[in-house]
């Protein structure tokens, strides 16, 4: 392991408040960062984003488990699910062309932009639980979820083979570009299974950091296979990135209270396109 990369930590920390306050994976701002920052390879960029990202969600997970508000069984529907695609998407990631790779995460972050810029308003969100509210009454709710605040949120899982279907795309964008597959989540579980949207974010929380992490397990297993300098590369960049994420992590929740989401989410939807403009550039260039 070397030093090289210690600006990776203030880095980190900026990149994690950001995503945490956002609701993003880190890994969907690491991975064009490693490439067009470090010039590393496209496919040790991805894996070195979610291993970062895993640390970076697991103080986010921990928030929601304590306010009791994931569904662990629509979490775990959706994970029997993304695990195994996000494995697949690991082994495909290995045998695609560097060029194609950069081209297809260009692609994946021009479609986080336009998730961002059609994002749903705050307004519209309420209006949405309260029409849940109306149609699943509590006697026709299957599924309850008391919350550590004392509030019982009621509502029905609908679509689930959708579901198993949309999950899948996403685990398998996680494991070959790193994102995709909480905005893919975000989409089926609010908009389309009309599932409360506190329960919706942490749920989805939930099942991306399941899928990240089975994810970078994959991408590290590949680098065990390439060499000791491909690992001592990913050990001295995470080394840094790691306690970073995790402070970070920490200032995101508290920033997110002074930023209006809508302006939060308005610049990152810019931010990702100019991103994104960056990434196919440097393919084609």
């Amino acid at each position: 392991m070397t030093l090289q990369y210690w600006y990776l930590f203030p880095v980190s920390i900026c990149v994690a408040t950001l995503a945490m306050a956002s609701g993003v994976g880190g890994a969907t701002f690491f991975s064009p960062i490693f490439i067009l920052a470090l010039k590393l390879p496209a496919e040790v960029a991805i894996g070195t984003a979610l291993v970062t990202e895993v640390f970076g969600f697991a103080s986010g997970l921990y928030a929601y488990a304590h306010k009791k508000i994931i569904d662990y069984r629509l979490g775990m529907m959706l994970i029997i699910v993304t695990v195994p695609a996000a494995l697949a998407g690991t082994l495909i990631a290995g045998y695609i062309d560097e060029l194609i790779l950069k081209i297809i995460l260009g692609m994946g972050l021009f479609a986080v932009a336009t998730a961002f810029l059609r994002n749903p308003g705050h307004k519209e969100v309420i209006r949405m639980d309260d029409s849940i509210k109306q149609d699943y009454p509590e006697k026709k709710a299957k599924t309850c979820i008391n919350t550590s605040e004392g509030e019982k949120i009621c509502y029905t899982v609908c679509d689930r083979t959708e579901g198993r279907i949309i999950a899948g795309v996403g685990g398998l964008f996680v494991g070959m570009i790193s994102t995709g597959l909480g905005e893919l989540n975000g989409y089926f579980l609010l908009r389309r299974c009309r599932v409360p949207s506190k329960i919706s974010i942490a749920t989805s929380v939930f099942v991306v950091a399941v899928t990240a992490l089975a994810a970078s397990a994959g991408h590290i297993f590949r680098f065990t296979r390439t060499g000791n300098e491909v690992i001592t590369t990913v050990l001295s960049i995470v080394i840094f990135t790691v306690p970073g994420v995790v402070i970070g992590g920490q200032l995101g929740s508290r920033v997110a209270s002074y930023i209006p989401q809508k302006i939060m989410e308005r610049v990152l939807g810019v931010l990702f396109i100019f991103i994104a403009t960056l990434t196919l550039a440097e393919s084609v260039l």
